[in-house]
């Protein structure tokens, strides 16, 4: 298992409450884990948790089974009326016709397909035989480097093979030498193509397997994830022994991804929400060997600070914003609550404007920025990039659509045209102007739309490099 450290790199007041962080005693409980049972039953939507046997203490966990995929149906959620009609104004505008089959897609989540994405740091020759025998399909070709599951080529291979019983203290832990993990990452940057190719298994219907339960001392062989958000780990490019700042990486399944592509020399993930950072430190520890304890660490900072901190520091950024959730905000809860996401929505774009400038404040030149969200408003992704752009002029954004959409454009569907704002002076106010027919630069960014049968996103993702 591997070893975290919680580092806070240089001591800060969060804008949001000016109160310290500090490090939360329940982090260490939630990384104490409970021993469960694999379950062997399928979920058809996301809204449902996994069924999970009893959890029984002071008995040894059994080794768990493969889990069989079976097809089941669950009853209909529950739209929110307010959400939907806010999308319906929003979206009938920006994607035309084609918000009739995403509104479909959206509002049937048995419909929705899952990926899996195999976990290269275990033995998953189980996983890959029953995946394939019910129709599962490799998303990416595979590179010789992944013939044998299990075995890295690094340093850590044996170190890896025999990690299953972490020591007690290998726990989140206090780093209060600010530059530390900074100072450790002294390899260098591998040129070339990514070092692996991730092992993303999809369905065409809306097969899923069971969620596995966290075990201390047993790293899990899968991550269930919407097959779209591997799209930004994708086109960061990361190779063996650079320097990665993940900046908004709560709850950690890009972070995990990013480990799938290569062995950076530092993956800094950073997460200033105290209860999501339990999250994406539980999901850190389910998931990677102690072997990499020192290659990896979990900051708790403000993500518009880095910039200024910590400028020309890092190869790639990953900036997997804060944002409107289009999935889930379909699904909230009615009252208040709504009417206070729907006032945050029209905060949001200066939120991700500052973040993403901080980003390309703490990337070196000619390094890599790869801005994210899973929603398809315009305001919070095309006009995010443009205000950026206007502002950064260091900032050079490159075609993804030689690169990503084209090649996988028969698993994912992307957007043909989308309402792009003018240059944006005023940050305060990041908003679209368009109507149905609009200009569309595709360098700002690709956009994945949900439909029947290719039901993955949504996901907008734009990559931008920094001039040298």
């Amino acid at each position: 298992m591997i070893r975290l450290k919680l580092t806070t790199v240089l001591p800060f007041r969060s804008s949001w409450n000016n109160q310290m962080l500090t490090f939360p005693v329940y982090l260490r409980r939630i990384l104490n884990g409970r021993s469960g049972k694999l379950t062997s039953r399928l979920l058809c939507s996301s809204a449902a948790h996994p069924v999970r046997d009893d959890v029984r203490k002071h008995k040894k966990p059994k080794q768990a089974s493969v889990p069989q995929v079976i097809q089941r149906s669950k009853k209909a959620r529950s739209s929110c009326q307010l959400i939907l009609d806010h999308f319906d104004q929003q979206y009938s505008e920006e994607l035309g016709d084609l918000w009739t089959s995403v509104r479909s897609v959206l509002l049937d989540p048995p419909a929705w397909q899952y990926g899996v994405l195999l976990n290269r740091f275990t033995v998953v020759t189980d996983i890959k035989r029953v995946l394939l025998s019910k129709g599962f399909s490799t998303l990416l070709p595979q590179k010789d480097a992944l013939a044998s599951p299990g075995v890295l080529r690094t340093e850590f291979s044996a170190e890896c093979q025999t990690s299953k019983s972490p020591s007690d203290n290998s726990h989140l832990q206090l780093d209060n030498s600010s530059q530390a993990p900074i100072q450790q990452a002294q390899s260098k940057p591998r040129l070339g193509p990514p070092s692996y190719s991730p092992q993303c298994y999809i369905h065409p219907n809306p097969l899923r397997f069971p969620s596995q339960a966290h075990r201390p001392g047993q790293l899990k062989q899968y991550y269930l994830l919407n097959a779209a958000s591997l799209l930004p780990v994708l086109a960061l490019q990361v190779r063996d022994g650079e320097k990665v700042l993940d900046l908004c990486a709560a709850p950690g399944g890009k972070a995990f991804a990013i480990m799938q592509c290569a062995t950076p020399a530092l993956l800094l993930c950073n997460e200033p929400d105290s209860h999501r950072r339990g999250r994406l430190a539980k999901t850190l520890e389910s998931f990677l060997p102690h072997s990499l304890s020192s290659r990896v660490a979990v900051s708790a900072r403000d993500g518009r600070s880095f910039g200024q901190s910590e400028a020309g520091i890092y190869d790639k950024v990953l900036v997997d914003a804060p944002c409107s959730n289009d999935r889930s905000w379909l699904f909230s809860s009615a009252g208040q609550q709504v009417e206070q996401r729907l006032r945050e929505r029209g905060r949001l774009p200066q939120l991700q404007v500052q973040l993403l400038r901080s980003a390309l404040s703490a990337v070196r030149p000619g390094g890599i920025v790869v801005y994210s969200t899973c929603t398809m408003s315009s305001s919070e992704n095309f006009a995010v990039v443009e205000a950026v752009l206007k502002d950064c002029p260091e900032a050079e954004p490159e075609d993804l659509w030689e690169e990503i959409a084209n090649p996988l454009s028969s698993y994912f569907t992307f957007s043909p045209a989308h309402c792009v704002s003018g240059l944006v002076s005023n940050t305060q106010s990041v908003q679209p102007q368009c109507g149905r027919v609009s200009s569309y630069n595709r360098t700002l960014g690709i956009l994945v739309i949900p439909q029947p049968c290719k039901t993955w996103g949504p996901m907008f993702l734009s990559r931008l490099k920094k001039r040298k």
